[in-house]
């Protein structure tokens, strides 16, 4: 299987040589790395030609988490395409290889890595990755669907990777999501009669420290995703249970790590998070203007349709 591996960048100039040779140690290399740049203007396009990439370039203002990936996809020649967001890493030289094992079953449409957190990630964000990356790995099916709920087509294309076949077959990515392009990609492939891995084994470093108001914004988001994106929770469930097993999860977490006292901020963002999601459900109700204030994308609603 011929691997291509897309990275969309934004002015990452200073760090793209070293994320390069770190690349270049993995037991998968050879394989193509496509570049798709959002107009930097530190150079970071040229840079990646001159230590070989491939280029493509899209105008900032016309940047799409589901289009952009669509184009690096097409101009891809690989049988297998792996997504890394610039602010990931492989953890080993084998994160690569062992994501793509997984396409010797034919079946197999996507499958997406393990993230660990950064070494500065707060007690919140670690609490996040034990939840969402456990440790075992999996393979799963549309007929999951009953016991897992919206967590069967879970995708993240911080790490993630896919058949070009597959999905080809189900029209790339769809342009013009606010986010989750790969939880809509998984859903498409699932629907399609595929199956979503999980690969414990492949792991890359990827974590965030979210304010408080940050959470809000982001679930504000992913709340306007649901809406728009109402097939998805009709097909496999909604959200809300899924946030009673996060909670579950994470007070089991900060007890097992002694951060008892991060209780209380930890039922203020989960209140911030549900206040967002539920407005987010709710943002045909809501004022224009509001709209681009509460979430973590404001000029998205600039091309909504």
């Amino acid at each position: 299987m011929k691997v291509s591996l897309i990275i969309p960048t934004l002015n990452f100039a200073a760090q793209l040589p070293g994320v390069l040779a770190l690349l270049k140690r993995q037991t998968a290399w050879p394989f193509e790395v496509v570049v798709a740049d959002s107009s930097s203007d530190d150079g970071t396009a040229d840079l990646a030609r001159s230590l070989g990439a491939a280029v493509i370039t899209v105008p900032r203002a016309a940047f799409d988490h589901g289009g952009t990936r669509a184009l690096a996809a097409k101009a891809a020649s690989g049988d297998v395409l792996v997504f890394i967001t610039q602010d990931a890493a492989p953890s080993d030289g084998e994160a690569i290889a062992r994501l793509v094992e997984v396409f010797k079953d034919p079946k197999v449409g996507a499958a997406y890595g393990r993230q660990l957190p950064h070494p500065d990630a707060d007690v919140f964000g670690r609490a996040l990755r034990f939840f969402n990356y456990p440790e075992r790995s999996y393979v799963r099916s549309l007929e999951d669907r009953a016991k897992y709920g919206i967590k069967t087509p879970f995708l993240s294309d911080s790490f993630a990777a896919y058949s070009r076949k597959a999905l080809q077959e189900i029209g790339w990515f769809k342009d013009g999501l606010i986010l989750g392009e790969d939880t809509y990609a998984g859903a498409k492939l699932l629907l399609a009669g595929y199956k979503l891995a999980y690969a414990a084994n492949a792991a890359v470093q990827h974590s965030h420290n979210y304010t408080p108001l940050q959470d809000f914004r982001r679930y504000f988001d992913i709340g306007v995703f649901h809406t728009r994106e109402a097939w998805i929770l009709e097909a496999f469930g909604g959200a809300e249970g899924e946030g009673l097993r996060f909670i579950a999860s994470s007070l089991k977490f900060l007890k097992a790590n002694g951060a008892l006292l991060k209780i209380p901020e930890f039922f203020l963002r989960t209140g911030l998070k549900f206040a967002g999601y539920r407005l987010g459900r709710a943002y045909p109700a809501l004022p224009p203007g509001l709209r681009r204030r509460l979430g973590m994308n404001p000029g998205w609603w600039a091309k909504a349709a």
